[in-house]
């Protein structure tokens, strides 16, 4: 009975919430929009009051079962998607697109993920590592009852140092990222196959990159004694990684195929002379915007006021990321330390300096 109230219950603030922040003017079907919980405050509560499961918006059934069944989960899953999010905003800081996110707002990225372009394809895969990065470290941390250190992957030890300290389960925070991430994507069209893929190789990437991390002990720092253990990758080191399969992802066509259950859309490589992509590269089948002007219909903010640098000829330079309108040119002047001296034993005091520093932006 209490579990039928609780469903009932769950549906109703599902209704609720998608009523007040839904857009009239968008349907949102395919859209991820259950990413909005990375950017509220609402994540932080989840492991305590497993009621808020039903107020996630957008989650398919498969999603919410996951929800209330592994609540103490969740935060992790939110924490990976803000953490994923806050990579996107760094590696595309200089770009035309640089990744923005709208407030008060469940497609939190616009209608840009709309179209399945490159940009789409490197969110999906950099949210999915971020689920799956965040669910390690927690589970590494102890925060979780149900999952914790790796201990099937180890193997004898090497010369020179023994097994020790926490090996982190990544393949248990692949496994929650696929089965929570992937939910959403079990329509047969081309759409879900696309994100299938890049939500794979993201998560993939973690996995390729796993390594020996070592810790020596002995007198004075001596590596008398060195223990090790498996460790994830920097998410830095994962998101230079996935940028780089942004700008080299593969263009795909979209095929219709005859099943049992109905018409299939599958993807295949556009160019055949081309190298076919592995399950680790990214791919798109739409092309993206310029992004150099203000366009509600595909969600590009322009790069008006955008700072620029003058000296690179780079994307980021004055003359790609301005789209050749020019820019303009300000002086600001900022505080900043100056003339710091170590005094024995054991600060540091510094001057005050005032410094004047030539700011561009776009025209």
């Amino acid at each position: 009975m209490y579990h039928y109230k609780a469903c009932i219950m769950d549906l109703y603030l599902f209704v609720f919430m998608t009523c007040i922040w839904l857009p009239s003017s968008r349907v949102l079907g395919g859209y991820p929009i259950w990413w909005s919980l990375a950017l509220g405050q609402q994540y932080s509560s989840l492991g305590s009051q497993p009621i808020l499961c039903g107020t996630i918006p957008g989650l398919v059934p498969k999603q919410l079962r996951f929800c209330r069944n592994y609540i103490e989960i969740m935060p992790s899953v939110a924490e990976g998607v803000k953490l994923g999010i806050q990579e996107c905003q760094h590696q595309f800081r200089g770009r035309r697109w640089n990744c923005t996110t709208i407030e008060d707002n469940l497609a939190i990225f616009g209608p840009v993920l709309d179209k399945a372009t490159r940009e789409s394809a490197f969110v999906h895969a950099i949210a999915s590592a971020g689920v799956a990065f965040a669910v390690t470290r927690s589970c590494s941390e102890g925060t979780s009852t149900m999952c914790g250190c790796d201990s099937h992957h180890k193997g004898p030890p090497g010369e020179g140092w023994k097994w020790g300290g926490c090996s982190e389960d990544a393949e248990f925070g692949v496994l929650v990222s696929r089965e929570f991430a992937d939910a959403r994507e079990n329509r047969p069209d081309a759409r879900s196959a696309m994100n299938r893929h890049n939500n794979e190789a993201g998560r993939t990437t973690i996995l390729d990159h796993m390594h020996l991390r070592c810790k020596c002990h002995g007198l004075s720092g001596s590596c008398e004694v060195k223990t090790c253990w498996w460790a994830q990758p920097d998410f830095r080191m994962l998101g230079d990684y996935l940028k780089d399969k942004y700008d080299s992802a593969s263009e795909m066509v979209v095929e219709k195929h005859r099943e049992s259950r109905g018409w299939v859309e599958t993807l295949r490589a556009k160019y055949a002379f081309f190298k076919p992509p592995t399950e680790r590269d990214l791919v798109y089948y739409e092309g993206s915007p310029n992004f150099c002007e203000p366009n509600t219909e595909t969600g590009s903010f322009g790069t008006r006021d955008r700072a620029c640098n003058v000296s690179s000829h780079g994307i980021e330079g004055c003359d790609l990321l301005c789209c050749g309108r020019g820019h303009n040119t300000r002086t600001e002047k900022r505080k900043e330390k100056c003339h710091c001296i170590f005094h024995w034993c054991c600060y540091v005091s510094c001057q005050e300096c005032m410094r004047v520093y030539d700011v561009h932006t776009c025209k």
